[in-house]
Protein backbone atom coordinates (compact mmCIF):
# COMPACT_ATOMS: atom_id res chain seq x y z
CA UNK A 1 0.00 0.00 0.00
CA UNK A 2 1.41 3.32 -1.07
CA UNK A 3 1.44 6.76 1.58
CA UNK A 4 -0.79 8.47 -0.44
CA UNK A 5 -4.59 8.74 0.92
CA UNK A 6 -6.62 5.84 0.82
CA UNK A 7 -9.48 8.94 -0.04
CA UNK A 8 -7.79 11.13 -2.10
CA UNK A 9 -9.68 10.73 -5.61
CA UNK A 10 -13.08 11.39 -3.54
CA UNK A 11 -12.35 15.39 -4.07
CA UNK A 12 -9.00 15.68 -4.66
CA UNK A 13 -9.05 16.53 -1.07
CA UNK A 14 -6.61 15.61 1.94
CA UNK A 15 -8.13 12.99 4.54
CA UNK A 16 -8.00 14.99 7.69
CA UNK A 17 -6.90 12.78 10.59
CA UNK A 18 -7.51 14.00 14.66
CA UNK A 19 -5.03 12.42 17.07
CA UNK A 20 -8.20 13.86 20.13
CA UNK A 21 -8.54 12.59 23.58
CA UNK A 22 -10.88 14.30 26.37
CA UNK A 23 -8.03 13.82 28.50
CA UNK A 24 -4.90 14.82 28.98
CA UNK A 25 -1.21 12.94 28.84
CA UNK A 26 -2.26 10.29 26.78
CA UNK A 27 0.03 10.39 24.05
CA UNK A 28 -1.88 12.69 21.82
CA UNK A 29 0.91 15.11 20.43
CA UNK A 30 3.58 11.63 20.22
CA UNK A 31 1.04 10.39 17.99
CA UNK A 32 -0.06 13.14 15.61
CA UNK A 33 4.03 13.96 14.84
CA UNK A 34 5.15 10.78 14.65
CA UNK A 35 2.39 9.32 11.74
CA UNK A 36 2.55 12.46 10.54
CA UNK A 37 6.38 11.79 9.41
CA UNK A 38 5.45 8.42 8.78
CA UNK A 39 2.93 9.49 6.16
CA UNK A 40 5.42 12.36 4.62
CA UNK A 41 8.17 9.68 4.48
CA UNK A 42 6.34 7.21 2.20
CA UNK A 43 5.14 9.84 -0.08
CA UNK A 44 2.45 11.56 0.94
CA UNK A 45 2.25 15.35 0.83
CA UNK A 46 1.62 16.05 5.04
CA UNK A 47 0.11 18.97 6.89
CA UNK A 48 -0.23 19.16 10.59
CA UNK A 49 -2.16 21.75 12.51
CA UNK A 50 -0.93 22.04 16.26
CA UNK A 51 -4.41 23.30 17.36
CA UNK A 52 -3.08 23.14 21.56
CA UNK A 53 -2.20 26.28 22.54
CA UNK A 54 0.67 24.52 24.51
CA UNK A 55 2.41 24.06 21.27
CA UNK A 56 3.68 20.88 21.87
CA UNK A 57 3.62 19.36 18.08
CA UNK A 58 5.30 22.63 17.31
CA UNK A 59 8.03 22.50 19.57
CA UNK A 60 8.71 19.13 18.27
CA UNK A 61 8.98 19.98 14.96
CA UNK A 62 11.43 23.00 15.73
CA UNK A 63 8.59 26.20 14.87
CA UNK A 64 8.36 28.81 16.31
CA UNK A 65 4.96 28.90 18.14
CA UNK A 66 3.20 31.84 16.54
CA UNK A 67 0.67 32.56 13.90
CA UNK A 68 0.70 36.22 12.33
CA UNK A 69 -3.21 37.93 13.41
CA UNK A 70 -3.32 34.60 15.94
CA UNK A 71 -5.80 32.01 15.89
CA UNK A 72 -8.87 34.79 15.84
CA UNK A 73 -8.86 36.56 12.68
CA UNK A 74 -7.69 32.67 11.46
CA UNK A 75 -10.97 31.05 12.21
CA UNK A 76 -13.10 33.85 11.02
CA UNK A 77 -11.34 33.97 7.39
CA UNK A 78 -9.51 37.10 7.67
CA UNK A 79 -5.85 35.22 7.64
CA UNK A 80 -4.54 33.67 4.37
CA UNK A 81 -3.94 29.84 6.20
CA UNK A 82 -1.16 28.96 3.68
CA UNK A 83 0.59 31.82 4.39
CA UNK A 84 1.01 30.97 7.71
CA UNK A 85 2.22 27.40 6.95
CA UNK A 86 5.76 26.91 7.74
CA UNK A 87 8.22 24.25 6.23
CA UNK A 88 9.88 21.76 8.81
CA UNK A 89 13.01 19.62 8.12
CA UNK A 90 11.49 17.03 7.20
CA UNK A 91 10.52 16.64 3.27
CA UNK A 92 6.55 16.84 2.19
CA UNK A 93 5.89 17.49 5.97
CA UNK A 94 4.45 20.97 6.38
CA UNK A 95 3.19 23.21 9.33
CA UNK A 96 0.03 25.12 10.36
CA UNK A 97 1.95 26.23 13.96
CA UNK A 98 0.32 26.32 17.40
CA UNK A 99 -0.71 29.99 18.75
CA UNK A 100 -1.55 31.19 22.81
CA UNK A 101 -4.16 32.87 20.90
CA UNK A 102 -5.55 29.35 20.55
CA UNK A 103 -6.46 29.45 24.29
CA UNK A 104 -9.29 31.45 23.47
CA UNK A 105 -10.54 29.48 20.38
CA UNK A 106 -13.94 28.39 21.72
CA UNK A 107 -14.71 32.02 22.03
CA UNK A 108 -13.61 33.11 18.64
CA UNK A 109 -15.50 30.14 16.45
CA UNK A 110 -18.50 31.04 18.92
CA UNK A 111 -18.35 34.49 17.46
CA UNK A 112 -18.86 33.31 13.60
CA UNK A 113 -21.77 31.99 11.73
CA UNK A 114 -21.85 28.15 11.85
CA UNK A 115 -19.28 27.77 14.09
CA UNK A 116 -18.69 24.50 14.51
CA UNK A 117 -17.84 24.13 10.50
CA UNK A 118 -15.38 27.01 10.93
CA UNK A 119 -11.95 24.73 11.12
CA UNK A 120 -13.29 22.92 7.86
CA UNK A 121 -13.87 25.96 6.39
CA UNK A 122 -9.93 27.21 7.24
CA UNK A 123 -8.67 24.01 5.82
CA UNK A 124 -10.86 23.36 2.62
CA UNK A 125 -8.44 25.55 0.46
CA UNK A 126 -5.45 23.88 1.82
CA UNK A 127 -7.14 20.19 1.46
CA UNK A 128 -6.02 19.79 -1.93
CA UNK A 129 -2.03 20.58 -1.86
CA UNK A 130 -2.33 17.69 0.68
CA UNK A 131 -3.11 14.11 0.80
CA UNK A 132 -2.98 14.10 4.70
CA UNK A 133 -3.85 16.64 7.15
CA UNK A 134 -3.59 15.90 10.69
CA UNK A 135 -5.17 18.15 13.33
CA UNK A 136 -3.21 17.88 17.14
CA UNK A 137 -6.07 18.66 19.63
CA UNK A 138 -6.14 20.03 22.79
CA UNK A 139 -7.86 17.85 25.62
CA UNK A 140 -11.33 18.91 25.72
CA UNK A 141 -15.01 19.04 24.94
CA UNK A 142 -15.47 22.20 23.48
CA UNK A 143 -16.67 24.25 20.17
CA UNK A 144 -12.98 23.58 19.23
CA UNK A 145 -13.77 19.82 19.40
CA UNK A 146 -17.54 19.85 17.77
CA UNK A 147 -15.57 21.80 15.13
CA UNK A 148 -12.44 19.16 14.82
CA UNK A 149 -15.48 16.35 14.59
CA UNK A 150 -17.09 18.63 11.26
CA UNK A 151 -13.59 18.76 9.37
CA UNK A 152 -12.22 15.07 10.57
CA UNK A 153 -12.58 12.42 8.37
CA UNK A 154 -11.47 10.16 11.85
CA UNK A 155 -10.33 10.52 14.91
CA UNK A 156 -6.93 8.32 16.00
CA UNK A 157 -8.25 7.94 19.73
CA UNK A 158 -5.02 7.27 22.28
CA UNK A 159 -6.71 5.42 25.49
CA UNK A 160 -4.44 4.40 28.83
CA UNK A 161 -5.21 0.83 29.17
CA UNK A 162 -7.23 1.93 32.64
CA UNK A 163 -10.86 1.11 33.30
CA UNK A 164 -11.85 4.54 32.85
CA UNK A 165 -11.11 4.72 28.79
CA UNK A 166 -14.39 3.05 28.25
CA UNK A 167 -16.22 5.88 29.87
CA UNK A 168 -13.54 8.15 27.69
CA UNK A 169 -15.08 6.29 24.58
CA UNK A 170 -18.49 6.62 25.71
CA UNK A 171 -18.41 10.46 25.61
CA UNK A 172 -16.76 10.61 23.06
CA UNK A 173 -19.16 8.62 21.22
CA UNK A 174 -22.07 10.64 22.18
CA UNK A 175 -20.70 14.01 21.20
CA UNK A 176 -19.25 13.17 17.97
CA UNK A 177 -22.04 12.00 15.60
CA UNK A 178 -21.63 8.90 12.96
CA UNK A 179 -20.19 10.84 10.08
CA UNK A 180 -16.19 10.89 11.88
CA UNK A 181 -14.63 7.69 11.86
CA UNK A 182 -13.07 6.14 15.52
CA UNK A 183 -10.15 4.51 15.21
CA UNK A 184 -8.78 4.10 18.73
CA UNK A 185 -5.64 2.41 20.19
CA UNK A 186 -4.06 1.83 23.77
CA UNK A 187 -1.17 4.12 24.00
CA UNK A 188 1.48 4.20 27.11
CA UNK A 189 1.62 0.49 27.63
CA UNK A 190 3.03 -1.48 30.11
CA UNK A 191 3.05 -5.04 28.94
CA UNK A 192 4.51 -6.42 32.06
CA UNK A 193 1.54 -5.04 34.07
CA UNK A 194 -1.40 -7.46 34.88
CA UNK A 195 -3.63 -4.74 35.17
CA UNK A 196 -3.01 -3.20 31.96
CA UNK A 197 -2.67 -6.88 29.92
CA UNK A 198 -6.35 -7.52 31.44
CA UNK A 199 -7.88 -4.01 30.36
CA UNK A 200 -6.62 -4.15 27.55
CA UNK A 201 -8.62 -7.80 26.26
CA UNK A 202 -11.54 -6.75 27.84
CA UNK A 203 -12.23 -3.82 26.17
CA UNK A 204 -10.55 -5.17 22.85
CA UNK A 205 -13.64 -7.55 23.56
CA UNK A 206 -15.82 -5.21 24.17
CA UNK A 207 -14.96 -2.64 21.50
CA UNK A 208 -13.76 -4.40 17.72
CA UNK A 209 -13.19 -0.79 16.45
CA UNK A 210 -10.13 -0.76 18.33
CA UNK A 211 -6.97 -0.78 16.58
CA UNK A 212 -4.66 -4.07 17.26
CA UNK A 213 -1.47 -2.20 17.34
CA UNK A 214 -0.69 -1.06 20.95
CA UNK A 215 2.39 1.86 21.55
CA UNK A 216 4.17 1.13 24.61
CA UNK A 217 5.58 3.29 27.60
CA UNK A 218 8.89 4.05 26.53
CA UNK A 219 12.13 5.94 27.31
CA UNK A 220 12.18 6.88 23.40
CA UNK A 221 8.90 8.77 23.38
CA UNK A 222 9.54 11.04 26.60
CA UNK A 223 13.35 11.53 24.45
CA UNK A 224 11.49 13.38 21.86
CA UNK A 225 11.25 16.57 23.93
CA UNK A 226 14.83 16.34 24.17
CA UNK A 227 15.65 15.83 20.96
CA UNK A 228 13.10 17.66 19.05
CA UNK A 229 12.49 14.79 16.51
CA UNK A 230 10.63 11.89 15.74
CA UNK A 231 11.59 8.66 16.65
CA UNK A 232 12.22 7.65 13.32
CA UNK A 233 15.01 10.70 13.52
CA UNK A 234 16.95 9.32 15.93
CA UNK A 235 15.35 5.23 17.77
CA UNK A 236 14.00 3.70 14.57
CA UNK A 237 14.67 0.26 16.14
CA UNK A 238 12.99 1.04 19.37
CA UNK A 239 9.67 -0.67 20.30
CA UNK A 240 7.69 2.66 20.24
CA UNK A 241 9.02 3.34 16.64
CA UNK A 242 8.56 0.00 15.62
CA UNK A 243 4.78 0.56 17.38
CA UNK A 244 4.23 3.77 15.77
CA UNK A 245 5.46 1.96 12.44
CA UNK A 246 2.57 -1.11 12.99
CA UNK A 247 0.22 1.59 13.99
CA UNK A 248 0.05 3.81 10.66
CA UNK A 249 0.18 0.40 8.44
CA UNK A 250 -2.98 -0.07 10.74
CA UNK A 251 -4.51 3.21 10.21
CA UNK A 252 -4.45 3.48 6.62
CA UNK A 253 -5.81 0.00 6.18
CA UNK A 254 -8.80 0.90 8.68
CA UNK A 255 -9.17 3.96 5.70
CA UNK A 256 -9.43 2.18 3.15
CA UNK A 257 -11.36 -0.17 4.09
CA UNK A 258 -13.71 2.25 4.83
CA UNK A 259 -13.83 4.15 1.72
CA UNK A 260 -13.85 0.81 -0.52
CA UNK A 261 -17.08 -0.02 0.98
CA UNK A 262 -18.64 3.92 0.95
CA UNK A 263 -17.42 3.21 -2.86
CA UNK A 264 -19.15 -0.31 -2.68
CA UNK A 265 -22.64 1.70 -1.73
CA UNK A 266 -22.25 4.59 -3.96
CA UNK A 267 -22.11 1.99 -6.79
CA UNK A 268 -24.13 -1.11 -6.11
Amino acid sequence: MTAASPMRGRLCAAVVLATYNIKGGVGKTSAAVNLAYLAARGGATTLLWDLDPQGASTYLLRVKPKVKGGGERLVRGKSDASARIKGTDYDRLDLLPADFSYRHMDLHLDATKRPTRRLGRVLSPLEPEYDYVFLDCPPSISLVSESVFEAADALLIPLLPATLSARTLDYIDQVAGDGVQRLPFFSMVDSRKRMHRDVMEAFTAERPEMLRTVVPLAADVERMGMTRAPLEEFAPRGRAAEAFRDLWAEVTERLLRRASARTSVANP
